[in-house]
């Protein structure tokens, strides 16, 4: 046992020592901290301020177009040009010229002319008003009343509540869990194959390098492998925590100076809709604050406090842990296998393939979560850690979590076996490029 600690130590010392290690556990909560921050800022409403000046040969939209906080309409009856002019002397920003024959059909052509660039929510916001007014123009004009279309539109919104064993039920945001659960399940890919491939590459230098000649004349080959598979493990570990500690207080203080007023507004919002629902037609509607643009920002806060990131992140190390350790113990008795770096690939690719094979049934989750395939390929040693973290968010019984993670670590122990049997020969064979019908008769003799 004393010399497998040793050799944990050794693993550590090297790796912690390294650059790229060095620069990844800074730079990954950077990059998940980023992510976050633009979620939030794309389901803020867009804030840049426009005038806008309208050019309306129809005069049909003349004072119907209404503007919010963030445009405001300003109406003149001189030509085009004359209003182009004024886009470059005057404080305007975006000319919106309509043609004579808007009204007519497909022959009237909208142009926004600008010196302020136009987002996506302005553009659709004119769209819609522009469509909007036509469309009931046309209703009147056939002697259909709009109110009475209007009317008979009725919005409905779908919430999916997931029912477990108990007959409990909670209420799922789908397209919110599709997204964190494939983020999990990246990760989780990221992570073993980089921890995976730290492991395949130390054994094949000690192995080029003659180092592990002199290694193996103190310690039997099962002590170095183990010691090398738990020091990368323990490497890992403490990465992901110091690493999970960063991303926290990154995401934090993104929480606090990007998502605070935002925060109010949602507390505000949440207590008018309590009122309503309460005091029902007898509320004063003028009196509550329209929170309209901040809708989509709602939803995602809404999304988010009923997570439950303690489990994830429990179970994300659990199965980070289990699935290092399964991948590890088969790359580091192929990596003996290979004579060179340059033969590394052919053994390398069956790996992969299996780890490919759970990030791609991951990505396949986000439109179709609930499948016999993604259930079963997260019992699977081979996919499991992938899998069960993508479908983690939306719902996993407990049996069946106790029931993967048991299956996993049980895996590893008779997959080390196995790989030890491999390891012990190839380790000290030089010249000699191993093939697939030798590596099996290792495993077995």
């Amino acid at each position: 046992m004393k010399k497998i600690v040793l050799v944990i130590g050794f693993e550590i010392k090297r790796k912690v020592t390294n650059k790229v290690f060095i620069l990844m556990t800074f730079l990954t909560p950077l990059i998940i901290a980023g992510f976050v921050a633009l979620m939030f800022w794309l389901s803020m409403e867009e804030e840049t301020e426009y005038n806008v000046l309208v050019a309306d040969e129809s005069q049909f939209f003349i004072g119907k177009l209404q503007g919010n906080n963030y445009a405001t309409f300003l109406y003149s009856n001189i030509s085009l040009n004359k209003c182009l002019d004024k886009l470059n002397q005057e404080d305007v920003d975006v000319v919106l010229y309509i043609p004579h024959n808007i009204i007519e059909g497909a022959g009237g052509t909208v142009k926004v002319f600008y010196k302020k660039t136009p987002g996506l929510a302005f553009q659709t916001m004119i769209k819609s008003q522009l469509e909007k007014l036509l469309f009931e123009h046309k209703l009147l004009a056939n002697n259909i009343n709009p109110s009475t279309i209007s009317s008979a539109r009725q919005n409905v919104r779908i919430v999916t509540e997931k029912v477990n064993e108990k007959g409990e039920h909670a209420e799922q945001i789908t397209a919110f869990n599709s997204l964190l659960g494939f983020l999990s399940a990246f990760l989780m890919f990221m992570f073993i194959t980089m921890y995976g491939m730290m492991l395949f590459k130390s054994v094949i230098e000690e192995k080029t390098n003659r180092v592990v000649e002199v290694i193996v004349s103190s310690i039997r080959p099962f002590q170095l492998l183990m010691g090398k598979i738990l020091g990368i493990a323990i490497l890992g570990i403490g990465q992901f925590i110091v690493m999970s500690i960063m991303t926290f207080v990154l995401v934090s203080v993104i929480s606090v100076t990007l998502m605070s007023g935002v925060r109010e507004d949602y507390q505000k919002f949440l207590k008018q809709q309590k009122e309503v629902y309460e005091k029902g037609v007898e509320v004063n509607f003028n009196q509550l604050e329209n929170f309209q643009g901040e809708l989509e920002a709602f939803e995602l806060l809404k999304q988010i406090d009923k997570l439950n990131f303690f489990e994830i992140t429990i179970c994300f190390i659990l199965y980070f842990i289990g699935g290092y350790l399964f991948y590890s113990a088969m790359l580091a008795a192929l990596g003996s296998a290979a004579d060179a770096e340059t033969d590394a690939q052919q053994f390398t690719l069956p790996v992969t393939l299996f780890l490919m094979v759970g990030y791609f049934i991951a990505a396949k989750m986000m439109t179709n979560p609930d499948t016999s395939l993604s259930y079963w390929t997260s019992f699977i040693p081979f996919t499991s850690p992938i899998v069960m973290m993508a479908r983690l968010p939306f719902g996993v019984p407990l049996w069946e979590l106790i029931l993967s993670i048991g299956l996993l670590y049980l895996s590893f122990f008779l997959m080390t076996k196995l790989s030890a049997k491999i390891y012990r020969t190839g380790i000290l064979m030089y010249g000699k490029k191993a093939s697939w019908k030798e590596i099996f008769r290792w495993m077995f003799s």
